[in-house]
């Protein structure tokens, strides 16, 4: 039995049930959202309903009664992508009584999948993304060596040893390939699924060549963009876009993909504990993946790019806002050196602040405006 770690999210939602009738937490399967959003249930009067059970999904068979017999209380309805012609009814009810805490919408796809259906709520819906845990929910419970080995699922991160970690994650990745992704609609044969989703992990962290990419596939490239919007929408990997400054330089145009969940990476390199991960040459990649991650869903409301140039200078990580920018480098090492194009790129965009992010023990400043720091201590002005 696992204890329970707060959500960095629960405030954000307690404001939006106070402003919006509806409020939808989006994330993958299995991150926690439907223990996060229970424990609330269990503090105001309402009534939740599974949808993936048959008995609940019954119970909408004329929404209108089940709504007027529980106008009073929070409905709750947990994996709402099962039912996407639901919305307009959502949306006549809603504007019946547009009182604030009206429903609270589970799903586990992205607020572009979801937003495909829901379009006749705008305006009477907040979203808010749930993700894995990342290391400042963790910080003082979970080393940030067992969450980059194991991922933030909960069920791998919390389980007993290394090895029930990594059973946990191959069931995952069978459910979501065998169970998941049909169920949502989507129709890929599980062999070419398994093929894509093994190829991405030997991919990971690199910029994207369709026509390489799909050769080894054996799809097209319109099926591969196809597959890969699919593995986006349920968060399974990141397209971190290339940003186009004016430089005077020619740039990478193509995006840069990761598996969002290094411990999912990890399950699908058969790399079961930590001392082989430092031994396996894709331990540099997984590295920048894992903190690129963080720190995108630590500062959800900046910009997330990369900058790389066509002689191979690079920025693994831009953050932008307002104007204001701050640039990362991850290094999986005790001593990090950080690349001449690191520091030629620094002096051209001229940031609030340049990081390396790498695995040492304290803060220390090796040039003007560039910091090494290690992951649990990056803070951002």
């Amino acid at each position: 039995m696992h204890y329970y770690i707060p959500r960095l999210i629960e405030k954000e939602l307690n404001r939006a049930l106070a402003r919006s009738p509806a409020v939808a937490i989006l994330g993958p399967r299995q991150c926690g959202k439907t223990t996060t959003a229970k424990l609330l249930l269990k503090r105001i009067s309402s009534v939740y309903l599974d949808l993936q059970d048959r008995i609940d999904r019954n119970k909408l068979s004329e929404p209108e009664l089940f709504f007027d017999a529980y106008r009073d209380r929070l409905i709750c309805l947990d994996e709402i992508q099962l039912l996407p012609d639901f919305f307009p009814m959502l949306r006549s009810e809603i504007d019946k009584d547009r009182r604030p805490s009206r429903f609270l919408i589970l799903g586990s796809a992205s607020r572009d999948l979801i937003k495909q259906s829901s379009e006749s709520l705008a305006g009477r819906i907040s979203y808010i993304d749930l993700t894995p845990f990342f290391l400042k929910e963790v910080t003082g419970r979970v080393s940030w060596r067992d969450l980059w080995i194991r991922g933030g699922f909960p069920e791998s991160v919390l389980a007993e040893n290394d090895e029930d970690s990594f059973d946990w994650r191959l069931d995952f990745i069978r459910t979501f390939m065998e169970r998941d992704i049909p169920t949502m609609g989507f129709n890929i044969p599980i062999p070419v699924i398994e093929r894509l989703w093994l190829l991405l992990a030997h991919y990971h962290g690199q910029t994207i060549n369709y026509h390489k990419l799909a050769a080894a596939a054996d799809i097209s490239i319109p099926t591969l963009k196809k597959y890969l919007a699919i593995l986006k929408q349920t968060y399974m990997v990141r397209m971190l876009q290339p940003a186009t400054p004016n430089l005077k330089k020619r740039l990478v145009k193509s995006p840069k993909i990761y598996l969002r969940d290094s411990g999912i990476l990890h399950a699908l390199l058969e790399i079961e504990a930590y001392d082989y991960l430092l031994a396996n040459p894709l331990a540099g990649a997984s590295w920048e993946g894992f903190v690129i991650e963080n720190i995108i869903t630590r500062y959800d409301r900046w910009r997330p790019s990369f900058l790389r140039t066509s002689n191979g200078a690079e920025i693994d990580l831009m953050l932008e806002r307002a104007g204001r920018r701050h640039l990362f480098e991850c290094k999986l090492s005790k001593a990090p050196k950080p690349s001449r194009g690191f520091y030629e790129l620094t002096d051209i965009m001229k940031p609030e602040s340049a990081w390396v992010i790498a695995p040492v023990n304290a803060i220390y400043e090796i040039k003007k405006r560039i910091i090494v720091c290690p992951l649990e201590q990056l803070k951002l002005a």
